[in-house]
């Protein structure tokens, strides 16, 4: 409820507000003047491959989005939710049964207050009219310095454990998270999220690397 209050206030106010990056024009459509929307540094429409998987990408890790999604995820500026998630609103989805937030682990979330993906999550599946699924809990991570790329596939995957064992009617999932680098933690949440059943599982984010 608190959620919908906070997107009716968000609606209502916006056509009155300015521009969150030139703070100049009015915001002509999710919180941007129409000339900073369309300078935004946008990915191509087609989804990348990376570890198997595809990936579709809002916008490629250039200024601004990646002052904005670091103020989002490291700065508490929650008022970039609306923006950003708008931003996965855009791309050209096909349909899955369920969406689900990367996982961060439990230290992460004490330091950071949040999980930004669980936010932007929640906001894309109310736009698709989708659950968010969380069967998956993420262990402590640990220092990848000194490994090869094996060792760090496999350093990660042991990130993912499932905390939901039955087996679930969703079958193409929808993984989303704010930047993706490399794709190893995309990849072993996969792998893992197989376990369980997906037979399709592609991934959505805000920035490519």
């Amino acid at each position: 409820m608190l959620q919908l209050i906070q997107q009716f206030l968000h609606q209502s106010i916006q056509p009155l507000s300015k521009c969150l990056l030139c703070e100049v024009d009015r915001a002509h459509q999710h919180q941007l003047c129409q000339d900073c929307w369309q300078q935004l540094p946008w990915a191509d429409s087609v989804p990348i491959q990376r570890h198997d998987l595809h990936i579709y990408s809002a916008c490629n890790y250039a200024y601004p989005i990646n002052r904005i999604i670091q103020q989002f995820k490291y700065e508490q500026q929650l008022h970039y939710q609306y923006l950003l998630s708008e931003l996965l609103i855009e791309l050209r989805l096909p349909r899955f049964h369920a969406i689900i937030p990367m996982p961060i682990s439990e230290k992460r979330l004490v330091e950071r207050g949040y999980n930004q993906a669980l936010i932007l999550a929640n906001l894309l599946a109310q736009h698709l009219q989708l659950p968010v699924w969380q069967p998956i809990q993420r262990l402590a991570q640990h220092s990848q310095k000194g490994l090869n790329r094996l060792e760090r596939l496999e350093n990660i995957a042991q990130q993912f454990k499932i905390i939901e064992h039955k087996k679930t009617r969703f079958k193409r999932v929808l993984i989303v998270d704010d930047v993706v680098t490399t794709g190893s933690s995309a990849h072993a949440l996969a792998m893992t999220l197989q376990q369980l059943g997906c037979e399709k599982i592609e991934v959505a984010c805000l920035a490519i690397a």
